[in-house]
């Protein structure tokens, strides 16, 4: 009897459990949610969470309120969203210090794995190499033999280590085998501003950010990144096809939930993402600024963040990369 009254109870806790989990999807939102940028205004991530927050506002008819949190190379705000309640009301939007920060720091506040939820891979975009026009340098090859004659005498802005500009240019610099100089600024635009000002003669933004200046003859840019050239720039090569087949560097943006958030909501979340990234409008204004929209189920971001995340710890780990 009492085996039967146990199996009785059991039965009836899962029922109740089922049918909280189904009002709650039902009923999933009704108020606002509240999307975690882990860095300062401005740079990809705000911009491609901003308008994606408006469109989802649109979409489900409750506010989408975008946060900065920065510090500590994102950390400071992933670890508020992976002790978070989840509910679905509070979510991350960050890009790859996400993967580099569990091999970049000794020890994290939070397992990116184990206290994070993929939702969605939002967007991908390639950056560009660019010199400030005092550099002589007119390709790849003639800026490696710049950096080889003189090692150590040029020098790259960065947004500080284990940022997306510094990433790139550490790969970039692990496979040429040239040495140049590190210099972090706290944040992607003073980054930028050091190489227009020439205090600095090289840096790895991203194409959005950079292209004004480029189209303007502020900067020379070299080559993209990526894997394939840009609309944008058609006539500028890839860093691989300028003689390093095996470089390629595309930043990311996606949109993580608390581990503990029911499989439902993080379906109804990814729902409202890809209907609202794939809308004409915010699809339109992206491609205008070189990003692709990508818009991804669940299960092939966490597949991407597995491979990157072993990616990324065989170049820190090349590299010498340490944090701030």
């Amino acid at each position: 009897m009492e085996t039967k009254m146990w199996r009785y109870l059991i039965a009836v806790a899962c029922a109740v459990a089922s049918t909280l989990s189904c009002a709650q999807t039902r009923n999933f939102p009704n108020r606002p949610v509240r999307v975690i940028v882990p860095t300062s205004p401005g740079g990809i991530i705000d911009l491609v969470t901003r308008l994606l927050g408006q469109k989802m506002t649109e979409l489900m008819g409750q506010s989408v309120v975008v946060e900065n949190r920065p510090g500590a190379s994102t950390n400071i705000g992933t670890e508020f969203v992976a002790r978070a309640p989840g509910d679905g009301y509070t979510l991350l939007s960050t890009t790859l210090p996400l993967v580099v920060n569990p091999s970049l720091f000794e020890k994290l506040p939070f397992n990116v794995e184990k206290d994070l939820a993929p939702v969605s891979l939002v967007v991908a975009a390639p950056y560009v190499l660019v010199v400030h026009p005092s550099v002589p340098a007119k390709s790849i090859k003639e800026l490696i033999a710049m950096a080889k004659a003189k090692p150590g005498a040029l020098n790259y802005s960065s947004g500080g280590n284990g940022t997306n500009f510094h990433i790139a240019a550490e790969l970039f610099r692990n496979q040429t085998g040239i040495n140049i100089v590190h210099v972090p600024y706290k944040g992607g635009g003073p980054a930028l501003a050091s190489v227009l000002a020439g205090e600095t003669d090289l840096s790895f933004p991203s194409l959005s950010a950079v292209l004004p200046h480029v189209n303007a003859g502020k900067l020379r840019a070299l080559a993209i990144t990526g894997n394939r050239r840009s609309q944008l720039l058609p006539k500028l090569p890839t860093i691989g096809e300028s003689g390093f087949p095996g470089y390629t560097f595309t930043s990311w943006v996606g949109v993580l939930a608390p581990a503990t958030t029911p499989a439902n909501i993080i379906a109804t979340l990814n729902g409202y993402i890809v209907k609202a990234m794939r809308a004409p409008n915010v699809a339109d204004r992206l491609a205008a600024d070189g990003t692709d929209v990508v818009a991804s189920s669940p299960q092939q971001f966490g597949a991407l963040i597995k491979t990157e995340l072993a990616r990324w710890a065989k170049v820190v780990t090349d590299s010498g990369m340490k944090p701030e």
